[in-house]
C-alpha cells in the first residue's frame, strides 16, 4: 500500500519518517547526513524509500519564525522539497515544524535518552513528529 514520507531537512542531515500502510501512525526509519561534496546521494537514499515504499506524498518540515515568517532555513526547506518534487513525481507537502525539533527533544530526555544518543536519533524523531501532524490532519479532514 502507498504510504507518505516525511522528512526533517537538516543543514547536516535529514531525518526520515514513514507513515504505515492505513495512514494512521509514523514510524522513523533513518537519519541521513548530508555531505557538500555529494549533494545528490541524500535525494538518491531518499528515491530508494520512494520506491520501497510506494510513496504517494512527502512532507517536508518548514520550519517558520515564530511570528510565522520564513527565514533562511525555511527557505532552504523549500528548495529542497522543490528539488524533491521535480526528482519524484509526487504531491511534496510544506508542514509547519515549529518547536517539533524541541518536542522531540524533550519526548527523549524524560525517555532518560542519553545525550550521545539522542544526537543521534533527534532529526528521525522530528521527522516523526512532523508526519505524525500531517497524518493527524489529514484523519479529521476524512
Amino acid at each position: 500500500m502507498p504510504r507518505v514520507l516525511g522528512l526533517d531537512v537538516g543543514s547536516h542531515t535529514v531525518g526520515v519518517a514513514v507513515s504505515d500502510s492505513m495512514g494512521w501512525t509514523a514510524q522513523g526509519i533513518e537519519t541521513v547526513k548530508r555531505k557538500p561534496h555529494q549533494p545528490d546521494e541524500v535525494f538518491e537514499r531518499i528515491g530508494e524509500w520512494v520506491t520501497q515504499y510506494e510513496v504517494e506524498a512527502i512532507v517536508v518540515g518548514l520550519p517558520k519564525n515564530m511570528n510565522g515568517s520564513i527565514g533562511p532555513s525555511g527557505e532552504a526547506c523549500q528548495a529542497f522539497a522543490a528539488q524533491a518534487q521535480e526528482r519524484y513525481n509526487v504531491p511534496v507537502v510544506l508542514w509547519d515544524e515549529r518547536l517539533t525539533t524541541m518536542a522531540a527533544e524533550k519526548m527523549l530526555i524524560s525517555a532518560d535518552v542519553s545525550r550521545k544518543k539522542r544526537k543521534q536519533v533527534i532529526d528521525k524523531m522530528a521527522a516523526v513528529l512532523i508526519l505524525q501532524g500531517y497524518l493527524d490532519r489529514q484523519q479529521l479532514n476524512k
